[in-house]
């Protein structure tokens, strides 16, 4: 089962460096300091790595997490039990188009590499719009852009071809299921997951139309992208304890390095549609007549509703 060990092949952590990630992921979803949520659901949950680590950074009072596996969904609540968060998560088996809860029922709604599974993406966000509170915020990051999915196949490209060679430079031999059936089939079922890869007039579109307010779309990594997904093609090819742990601590550190480049240089002054990953935030427009559900803290808006971030 993919659930038994997926938190260990994924290299999931709930330690410090596990909840500055998600913290970092979802305010750069944002555009805007992270305020205080009292109730958030996650859609397409998964093990939990991102509901349970905004939980214990804070940010997160109380969390309903859902996703279409059981199998995922039971490794959460395990994974919850033994951080002391029981009390404070749900784990629902739903689909994202028909979820089970009541009108106004969230502060915030959100998710990660998980729009691209979902088929109808209208009734997804209309959905979205319903549990959500008015002046509750919708985020989802790391959604596969289409211009950016399509570059990123350059690397990997180059990365095979000179696979040979590198297997050689760092001594790793050839991984023996590198050409075995059953490893290629699982391979091809991630292309029938993956519905879709968006524009960022996609993206942005789907929350209009359900009738958010304040939509917001951005791009995240473009070098460090390419960078990473040339080392994993790459990585993918041998016997992968016989790769040097050097090779790891320099693909690790030079990741970061230019992730850095991504986003103290690129991603502010590059257009959105040219990033390998999307990012998608919006705001549930206050009804006449009702108070906002902001979010405690919740000052980085502007007077017309917009992310200060995006309001520049």
């Amino acid at each position: 089962m993919a659930a038994a060990d997926y938190d260990a092949k994924w290299g999931i952590s709930y330690e410090p460096q596990g909840q500055a990630q998600v913290t970092g992921k979802l305010q750069k979803a944002l555009g805007a300091p992270l305020a205080r949520y009292e109730r958030a659901l996650e859609i397409g949950a998964g093990t939990g790595y991102f509901s349970l680590n905004l939980l214990q950074a804070g940010v997160v009072e109380e969390a309903v997490a859902t996703d279409i596996s059981q199998g995922m969904l039971d490794a959460l609540s395990a994974s919850a039990a033994e951080l002391g968060l029981a009390d404070r998560v749900q784990a629902t088996r739903t689909e994202a188009e028909r979820l089970p809860f009541p009108d106004d029922s969230f502060d915030l709604v959100f998710g990660h590499a998980v729009l691209h599974h979902l088929p109808d993406l209208d009734a997804a966000f209309r959905e979205f719009r319903r549990v959500l509170k008015p002046g509750g915020v919708v985020a989802f990051a790391g959604e596969p852009s289409h211009y950016g999915d399509r570059v990123a196949a350059w690397p990997k490209r180059a990365a095979l071809a000179f696979a040979p060679a590198w297997r050689r430079i760092v001594g790793a031999g050839r991984r023996i299921d590198f050409d075995d059936p059953v490893e290629q089939q699982e391979h091809a079922l991630e292309h029938v997951v993956d519905v879709h890869a968006f524009t960022p007039g996609d993206l942005g579109g789907f929350a209009r139309r359900a009738g958010f307010d304040a939509v917001r779309v951005s791009g995240e990594e473009l070098v460090a992208g390419w960078f990473g997904w040339a080392n994993r093609t790459l990585e993918s090819t041998a016997e992968i304890k016989q790769v040097p742990h050097l090779w790891f601590q320099y693909a690790y550190h030079g990741y970061r390095a230019l992730k850095t480049v991504d986003e103290r240089v690129l991603e502010p002054r590059l257009p959105p549609a040219i990033f390998y990953n999307l990012l998608v935030s919006a705001r549930a427009p206050v009804s006449s007549g009702r108070s906002a559900a902001a979010p405690v803290g919740d000052a980085a808006l502007n007077g017309r509703g917009q992310p200060a971030a995006a309001a520049r």
